[in-house]
């Protein structure tokens, strides 16, 4: 522990600001910034790139905030996987962190930046040797091919690296989190893109790529099949956005009075989505995870974890993990009642791991009733008619806490899940979470900088 330690200690950071609260405008301008260096390194390709085996999966990529083939590749997937991985010791006992304490959370933030840096490297390699980004095959058997992977290794861990910085600027001096951002601009992107574009469809003559000219285009050339699937694409997507946002509402509120002030209180609020879009990014992380390393697999001449013809999983693990367009098949008549049963095994595989990680992230977080709990005594706040112990306030909240935990890990986990089946813009899960984010994102700002915003700004957030 020792020698880990001494290494987390001394491993390069972002420093944090001078002042206590950043204004609106200087979070507003870094996280601009780093949405358009993040933008920018998508579209700078990788140096020495023959074969793109991975590009065929812009699903995946959005998921993981990459773009397959560019010097960001990685996207978050290091990240997220390091964190799953501490998730899992740390809920499990393997590998215990303090995280009620400052230090504690310091020491699980540097593990998981040497988690990432390994993953980071780790990844790097798998997706060069095991042929997912490789050279140009016209040098294999040369001492140049081997030396151009080495290359595309390089700037994978470079550009790796620079995501987990890019994380970390907008983690101490933006808003949100750098993960949330990447995920929500590559939605939202592939979302505009595939809603309005008029370039062609290169995967189906004849289209273009955006739904609602596609639609017209149909309608007028007399095409119902189409028409209907660009209908039920726009519809599918118009009601994932409201039910992630009424679900996003929802909260139990308690009450609680200040001790020594009577007649005076707040009301503590707890989310119905009590771990909000976690559970379902790490969720949608590891399957994305697990289909790459599938791919590459495959291609190595090892599909232990499944086959795929082309980009759409055809054996093994990753078909009972894949969600597939059901109400698409449903339209094209191509529906067959094995759809059914993998579209269960898909729901189910969503709302259990969104249950499991929910619970590990509670734990890790300071999320627990314990946590909430010295939280609200060093207020000096508590609940009107009961002892002012902690030990009472903690018994009070896990009768609400845990049942959030769980049931809220349920319905989003579902509801992915049910966005995923139905067709959406984009995949459904990245849709929901794009909506939970900046959802999310709105709620903090409109709490913390409605007072120092532009006035405009302020009308737009909805304050008078």
């Amino acid at each position: 522990m020792g020698l880990f330690d001494n290494i987390i200690n001394n491993l390069p950071e972002v420093s944090r600001p001078s002042q206590k609260k950043l204004p609106f405008k200087d979070k507003l301008k870094w996280t601009l910034i780093i949405l358009m260096i993040f933008f920018v390194l998508g579209m700078i390709p990788l140096f020495g790139l023959g074969s793109n085996a991975l590009q065929q999966f812009e699903f995946l990529s959005i998921i993981l905030g990459a773009s397959f083939g560019s010097i960001i590749s990685l996207g978050i997937g290091p990240i997220v996987t390091a964190s799953i991985v501490l998730q899992l010791l740390n809920g499990s006992g393997l590998w215990k962190f303090d995280m009620t304490t400052h230090e504690g959370k310091q020491r699980f933030q540097g593990f998981q930046k040497l988690f990432s840096i390994f993953f980071i490297i780790l990844e790097a390699g798998v997706y060069v040797f095991m042929g997912g980004l490789s050279p140009n095959a016209a040098y294999i058997g040369t001492s140049l091919y081997f030396q151009l992977e080495l290359v595309l290794v390089f700037q994978l861990i470079l550009g790796g690296i620079m995501i987990m910085f890019m994380d970390e600027i907008v983690t101490k001096w933006g808003f949100g989190s750098g993960i949330s951002l990447f995920i929500a601009a590559g939605v939202a992107q592939q979302v505009f893109i595939r809603a309005f574009s008029f370039l062609p469809n290169p995967s189906s003559p004849g289209t273009v790529t955006g739904a609602i000219p596609n639609l017209f285009i149909s309608l007028a050339g007399g095409d119902p099949t189409t028409a209907m699937l660009m209908i039920a694409s726009i519809v599918a997507t118009i009601v994932v956005f409201l039910l992630a946002v009424y679900v996003q509402a929802m909260k139990v509120e308690i009450p609680l009075s200040f001790g020594r002030v009577r007649g005076h209180g707040i009301r503590w609020p707890l989310n119905f989505l009590y771990t909000s879009n976690i559970p379902v990014i790490l969720v949608a992380a590891l399957m994305a995870n697990v289909q790459l390393f599938a791919t590459l697999l495959q291609k190595w001449g090892h599909p232990i974890l499944g086959t795929f013809s082309g980009s759409s999983p055809t054996s093994g693990f990753v078909l009972w993990i894949y969600g597939g367009d059901v109400v698409g098949k449903l339209i094209k008549g191509s529906f067959v009642p094995a759809d059914l049963f993998h579209a269960l095994v898909y729901i189910l595989f969503m709302v259990i791991g969104s249950v499991v990680f929910s619970i590990f992230w509670v734990q890790s977080a300071g999320m627990d009733s314990r946590s909430q709990a010295k939280q609200i005594m060093s207020s000096g706040l508590q609940i009107p008619g009961f002892r002012r112990d902690e030990r009472v306030l903690e018994r009070v909240l896990d009768r609400y806490i845990w049942p959030l935990t769980i049931m809220g890990a349920i319905s989003v986990g579902f509801l992915a899940a049910l966005a995923d089946l139905s067709g959406a813009l984009s995949r459904g899960t990245g849709i929901l979470l794009t909506v939970m984010i900046i959802y999310q994102l709105y709620e903090n700002i409109a709490r913390e900088h409605m007072m120092d915003m532009n006035p405009m700004m302020r009308k737009f957030m909805g304050s008078k």
